[in-house]
């Protein structure tokens, strides 16, 4: 056995150690550099087994199953007592003048803005919330006579009754009752109906759950894969339509069950359980997905680093200098001299390597199988 494989044996064994390491932390490896040229003196016998120097990229990575899912969840419950007469339908996407659901066999009906619906309002009234409503009015196309201001006067109300109308309300008067509007920033997704038909709602009772439109995905990650919880972090999703989709941690999530208000936001400290992490992957802009897609589980791959073009041999293709550091077993014909290299990532059981005189195709000795 020529004295580069018998240093070879210890090496792999600890790169092996420190590649399982890496696997699960996302750490750099043998990053000890230095010149190119022999290292450790004349030629040798030719090493029983050989490998080739590859150009190719290094992705450091850890795959999980994962789950559609939709952002921003949140409980709407009903301003003002009452029973449903007509439920929430989930699955559904309620946009700008849709019912969201009916109380009282009146229709509760989604319209935009920032401000939460917190009182009636009527002619004579003052303020932000006016102003949203008259904006909403008009984007409706009930506005034509409207002054768009924070002030509730005759032409809100003849706008306000045009709409009632529009909807159906028997009793169409110009009012804005405290229940028949919910403000959300824009279109939501219901994704669940809280309370059926027939039961009694009120200001401590959900009626509905909804989210926002734009789909994510929610993976769960162990302790020790922390690291790849960082926002920004790249993941590739295998959707189950067979496409790939590409996206960016965009934060942690609290589990479901928490009761949250929120129940999802991506501000939560994402902890489950067990001590692992959920986190919430925001999809590229213009990924489309197909109806299969929307249906079981999915295959996230967080990467956690990656080298681009990069010189790599197998792991046990290395070998530790008696001075210090790494090399390869360079074979030139019938003999082989060590070349001292650095040594960079590692991945799927192959690690970048670089100095003076490498180049792809060039043969190395490697460890006996």
């Amino acid at each position: 056995m020529s004295a580069a494989a018998r240093r070879r044996r210890p090496l792999v064994a600890l790169a092996a150690a420190v590649t399982a390491t890496a696997a699960t932390a996302g750490v750099m490896l043998l990053t000890e550099t230095g010149e190119g040229g022999p290292a450790d003196g004349g030629r040798q016998k030719s090493p029983p087994s050989t490998t080739e120097i590859t150009r190719t990229d290094l992705v450091q990575s850890k795959t999980v199953d994962g789950r559609l899912d939709y952002a921003q969840r949140r409980v709407v419950k009903s301003a003002v007592e009452g029973t449903v007469t007509k439920a929430a339908q989930p699955g559904r996407t309620v946009s700008l003048g849709q019912r969201l659901y009916e109380r009282d066999a009146r229709p509760v009906v989604l319209l935009y803005g920032p401000t939460p619906m917190f009182r009636a309002m009527k002619a004579g009234d003052r303020g932000p919330d006016v102003l949203q409503l008259e904006r909403n009015l008009r984007d409706l196309g009930f506005g034509s006579r409207l002054y768009v201001d924070v002030r509730f006067d005759e032409a809100t109300a003849a706008a306000v009754e045009e709409w009632q109308k529009s909807l159906g309300i028997d009793d169409a008067d110009g009012r804005i009752g405290k229940g028949d509007i919910v403000f959300q920033r824009g279109p939501v997704r219901v994704v669940a109906a809280d309370a059926a038909l027939a039961d009694a709602i009120g200001p401590e009772k959900p009626v509905l759950t909804v989210a926002s439109t734009k789909p994510v995905v929610r993976a769960s990650l162990d302790q020790a894969d922390r690291t790849l919880a960082t926002m920004g972090t790249r993941v590739e999703v295998a959707l189950p339509g067979g496409a790939t989709a590409h996206g960016k941690v965009s934060g942690t999530v609290a589990p479901e069950d928490s009761g949250s208000a929120e129940g999802g936001a991506a501000t939560g400290s994402g902890d489950a359980s067990d001590g692992g992490v959920e986190v919430e992957i925001t999809l590229d802009d213009g990924t489309e997905l197909a109806p299969k897609d929307k249906q079981g589980t999915l295959s996230v791959k967080f990467v956690s680093e990656s080298r681009k073009d990069v010189l790599t041999v197998p792991v046990e293709a290395v070998v530790a200098l008696r001075e210090g550091g790494y090399g390869l077993e360079v074979v030139r014909g019938t003999g082989t001299h060590l070349v001292r290299v650095g040594t960079g990532l590692t991945a799927d059981g192959r690690i970048e390597v670089s100095g003076a005189g490498l180049a792809e195709g060039m043969k190395v000795g490697a460890a006996e199988q």
